[in-house]
C-alpha cells in the first residue's frame, strides 16, 4: 500500500466527518457516522479483478461507481430522508473522482 493510497483512504474519512461538523453540528455523531457509511459502496471492487487497481479509475469502472448512479446519488442529497447518505454518496465519489486525474 502506497502512501497516495493510503492518504485516499484516510480523506474518506475526514471529509465526512468535517462535512458533519461544519454542517449538522446539533446531530454530529449520527451524521458523520451516516455519511461515513457510504464506504460501503467499495463492496462493488469486490467484483473486480484485482480487487484494487492503483492504474484504473475506479469511477464508470465499478457498479456503483458508474456514470448512470451518480445523478441518483445526487437527486439524494435533495430529499430529506435521504441527504446525509446522498451526501456521503457525492462525497465518496468525488474523492475517488479526484485519485483518478
Amino acid at each position: 500500500m502506497n502512501l497516495g493510497f493510503l492518504w485516499h483512504l484516510v480523506l474518506h474519512l475526514i471529509v465526512p466527518v468535517a462535512v458533519a461538523w461544519l454542517f449538522f453540528r446539533p446531530k454530529f455523531k449520527r451524521a458523520a457516522l451516516i455519511m461515513f457509511a457510504a464506504i460501503l459502496i467499495d463492496l462493488d471492487h469486490l467484483l473486480a479483478d484485482p480487487i484494487v487497481d492503483p492504474d484504473r479509475c475506479s469511477v464508470g469502472f465499478h457498479l456503483l461507481h458508474s456514470y448512470w448512479a451518480i445523478p441518483l446519488y445526487l437527486l439524494m442529497v435533495f430529499i430529506p430522508k435521504t441527504r446525509l447518505i446522498g451526501l456521503g454518496l457525492v462525497i465518496h465519489i468525488i474523492l475517488d473522482w479526484l485519485e483518478c486525474v
